[in-house]
């Protein structure tokens, strides 16, 4: 490219097979614009930021807490023995973190579940702070939005108001945010506005159930049309 610029990474289109790659094993193949083998001077900028905490230690706890999630790891050879839920690897890593209060951030469609991970938390020990998407009742109209911007036409309709969120949990004390099946778009800004660390338990995916991979497994046979915007 003019200027001296890279091609950009690329990985998701890498021809070599995962286990094959060089950012897998030392003597791995790079592919077609592989950001392993030939940015160096970009990695080592971004590996600065390991050096200073609390970034040092959030690193080496995520690390700590990957190898954790399986089991019998002693054993040769070696066959992976995924042991962990997501919700306790959230509920274990908090507690590797030394949390003692975590945000929940969760979409009012979801609030049964929102209630079980709420005492799934307590449970741990942890105090929780909560918010739902509706929280504070703004109006859609506050957007400029109009009836046909609506689910339920005909009537008041409130947003979903993520920065709100952000906000209560970030009052709240909140050490660590989960979120769950806030909308796309509407977890960006939460995200955004933010104040502590966050992960996601759930993302929201209306037609699979908040299972999004559903419709990745199946891109090639019953889910195909996903690949063809005219047709979704």
């Amino acid at each position: 490219m003019s200027g001296g610029k890279k091609t950009p990474a690329d990985c998701a289109a890498c021809a070599v097979p995962s286990g094959e790659r060089i950012c897998m094993k030392p003597q791995g193949k790079p592919g077609k614009a592989c950001p392993t083998s030939g940015r160096k001077p970009g990695l080592t900028e971004a590996n600065q930021a390991y050096a200073g905490e609390p970034t040092r230690e959030f690193a080496r706890q995520a690390s700590i807490q990957e190898a954790a999630c399986y089991q019998n790891r002693h054993q040769r050879p070696y066959t992976m023995q995924p042991s962990k839920t997501r919700l306790v690897e959230i509920c274990e890593f908090a507690r590797r973190m030394g949390y003692q209060r975590l945000g929940l951030a969760f979409c009012i469609g979801l609030a049964h579940e929102a209630g079980i991970v709420e005492g799934v938390f307590k449970d741990w020990g942890f105090a929780v702070v909560s918010a739902c998407c509706k929280a504070g009742a703004t109006p859609k109209e506050f957007l400029g939005l109009g009836e046909e911007d609506k689910i339920h036409q005909g009537g008041p309709e409130n947003m979903c108001n993520p920065v709100y969120q952000a906000k209560l949990l970030e009052q709240g004390g909140a050490q660590f945010n989960v979120v769950l099946g806030l909308c796309v778009g509407h977890d960006s800004l939460f995200f955004q506005h933010a104040a502590a660390p966050t992960t996601v338990l759930a993302v929201k995916d209306r037609v699979t159930g908040h299972n999004p991979l559903a419709a990745v497994y199946t891109a090639h046979s019953y889910a195909r049309k996903v690949r063809d915007p005219e047709l979704v």
